[in-house]
């Protein structure tokens, strides 16, 4: 299992491409960037990609409803251009209805078709091939040409059995948010991968994302997460995957404790399949000491392995 690292954003550009840096002389393997509503997740990856030389760089997770499927492969390409060969993936996801229709306007009633259209432009259009599709909600004959653009690796945040099986059929892999160690072990990896071998495509990345802090303070570090994370357990699709682990709330699925115990905890994930770790580090209230520990830890699993 590869050993990434969410980015955490700064007070301005400058000091979050400088996170980026860091991560890479760190030596994660990955360097993972959400997008909400601050920074371009896509525009930063390349800007990011032309102050480091290796690390992969992804974002964790671009909506797809805002960006026309056209739109976001010609950003996906530059982006592509820029890193080089392997280094950046790019990972969509549909966001959550209080978000398409609420703040944004658009049509939420229809997210697997929406997601599987897309995908059906999309992935011609990141192969360099012509997209020529009809469908309900696109309608598209375009070609691109970006000169020394890679394909990109393409993730999609699916958590439910119908967006796992079309990661499985029409992507590279999976992004994971909320999702525990049951939830992967025994719903998610089995169903994608079912759906990829089905599909007769190479077996899918498995990159869960998860709060996590190295603590000898596990109750305060219970209760920062439940504060950091909450919102998280109230949004339907998250609350879903909760729900089928078991979890009360996001703080029951953060990883926490010292170090035996939290590299114990991700064996367990390594071992359900999960291909790459996205650690989400998050500030422990009384035990200042927390995040930098938590990211010791994981730079020397990045370098020496699990």
């Amino acid at each position: 299992m590869r050993i990434g690292i969410g980015i955490e954003v700064g007070a301005n550009l400058d000091e979050t491409l400088e996170n980026f840096r860091k991560a890479e002389a760190d030596g994660f393997s990955s360097a993972w960037l959400s997008n909400i509503f601050g920074f371009d997740a896509i525009t930063l990856s390349a800007l990011a990609a032309r102050v480091t030389s290796s690390i992969e760089i992804g974002t964790f997770v671009v909506p797809t409803y805002p960006r026309h499927p056209v739109a976001i492969a010609q950003q996906a390409l530059t982006t592509s251009a820029a890193a080089g060969p392997g280094r950046f993936t790019l990972g969509i996801g549909l966001s959550h209805r209080v978000v398409i229709e609420d703040m944004f306007g658009l049509d939420y009633s229809k997210p697997v078709r929406h997601m599987r259209e897309y995908l059906s432009v999309l992935n011609p259009l990141l192969a360099g091939e012509t997209a020529s599709f009809s469908g309900e909600e696109y309608r598209v004959n375009a070609r691109l040409d970006v000169p020394g653009a890679p394909r990109p690796s393409l993730i999609i945040a699916a958590l439910g059995p119908q967006m796992l099986k079309l990661a499985g059929r029409m992507a590279d892999g999976t992004a994971t948010w909320m999702g525990g160690p049951k939830y992967l072990a025994e719903t998610a990896i089995p169903t994608i991968r079912a759906a990829a071998a089905q599909a007769g495509r190479p077996e899918p990345r498995v990159v869960s994302g998860f709060p996590i802090a190295v603590t000898t303070n596990v109750e305060s570090a219970r209760e920062s997460a439940a504060h950091v994370f909450q919102v998280y357990g109230q949004l339907p699709s998250y609350r879903a995957v909760l729900d089928v682990e078991g979890a009360a709330s996001p703080a029951d699925i953060a990883i926490v404790g010292d170090e035996d115990e939290v590299v114990r905890q991700l064996r367990v994930l390594a071992e359900a399949g999960v291909t790459d770790f996205h650690g989400s580090i998050f500030r422990v209230r009384e035990d200042p000491e927390s995040a930098p520990r938590t990211r010791k830890l994981l730079a020397e699993l990045a370098k020496n392995g699990l």
